[in-house]
């Protein structure tokens, strides 16, 4: 009797072991007819996904008309003196009266402009240099932010993509 039952175990794990072969293509799952359906059973693909060529830019952003101001925010470029420096520093005067005056405050770098956003780097005399984010038409520059790091996430959340990397805030 213990022959027989050993004979009926072993052929037992050979119908297992052949019944478990691993499969190493992934099939997709097919879709069952109903009852009353005489259609062949058809395999469900996944969705493909959509494809989307990257920008030439890493810091583009996907709109690229240009804003009220003339500046595209697809892309960051110099202001050519709308805002000038001189007008960028008016500004930040105006919010900031506790800067040094006369030549203590000094345009390190000029603004460089993407949609209506500028940032524009000012050097103040003993100390470190002012990041400053501005937004607007040159005649009416809003402060968004001045400071050491004026990434906020005022300025994250709302800025066009390129002039985050222009600003350094990524």
């Amino acid at each position: 009797m213990r022959t027989g039952a050993a004979v009926l175990a072993i052929v037992s794990l050979g119908f297992l072991l052949t019944a478990c072969k691993h499969e190493t293509e992934t099939v997709p799952p097919l879709v069952k007819p109903s009852l009353l359906s005489q259609e062949p059973l058809v395999p469900v693909l996944p969705p493909t996904p959509e494809i989307t060529t990257a920008p030439a830019d890493p810091y583009a952003s996907p709109s690229s008309s240009p804003s009220a101001t003339g500046f595209p925010e697809s892309q960051v470029s110099y202001c050519n003196g709308r805002p000038s420096g001189a007008q960028v520093l008016a500004a930040v005067r105006r919010v900031r009266t506790n800067l040094p005056a006369g030549n203590g405050v000094t345009v390190q770098k000029e603004p460089v402009c993407s949609g209506s956003w500028q940032y524009t780097v000012l050097s103040v005399a003993d100390s470190e240099p002012l990041r400053v984010i501005t937004k607007g038409s040159p005649g009416s520059l809003t402060v968004v932010t001045v400071g050491t790091d004026p990434c906020t996430v005022e300025v994250r959340a709302t800025a066009p993509i390129a002039f985050l990397g222009a600003a350094d805030c990524n």
